[in-house]
């Protein structure tokens, strides 16, 4: 059996999460996906096929703030997500974490979402 790659590992993780995972308009999926240099954030109702809110470490108002995309970076944009989400109307979510572990960057996010009123 072949050694399989951190990659190809996550991507199986990912395929395997997102069959039980899905979102609705009334509780969308809040997706997390994270590259070496920006972390971004969606709001995406699957039934339609359509994303409702997104952030990202690009958006301008995580850059006012100074943000980087590390852990306290993480935090901040879990807070500008979770804002993004009230002023569009959604309240409650389901959280993907894209394969990756629910630690460190994936963490901080859910848990700065979950401060700002998201429920999961």
């Amino acid at each position: 059996m072949a050694v399989k790659s951190n990659k190809e590992q996550r991507m199986r993780r990912h395929l395997r999460i997102r069959k039980k995972v899905s979102g609705t308009a009334a509780c969308p999926r809040f997706c997390v996906s994270i590259t070496a240099n920006n972390i971004y954030c969606q709001f995406i109702d699957d039934e339609k096929g359509v994303t409702l809110a997104s952030t990202s470490s690009l958006d301008p108002k995580f850059k006012e703030a100074n943000g980087k995309p590390n852990m306290a970076g993480a935090a901040l944009l879990g807070k500008l997500a979770a804002e993004n989400a009230k002023a569009v109307g959604i309240s409650a979510v389901v959280y993907d974490r894209s394969g990756y572990r629910y630690h460190g960057r994936v963490k901080a996010i859910a848990e700065a979402a979950r401060e700002q009123g998201l429920k999961f």
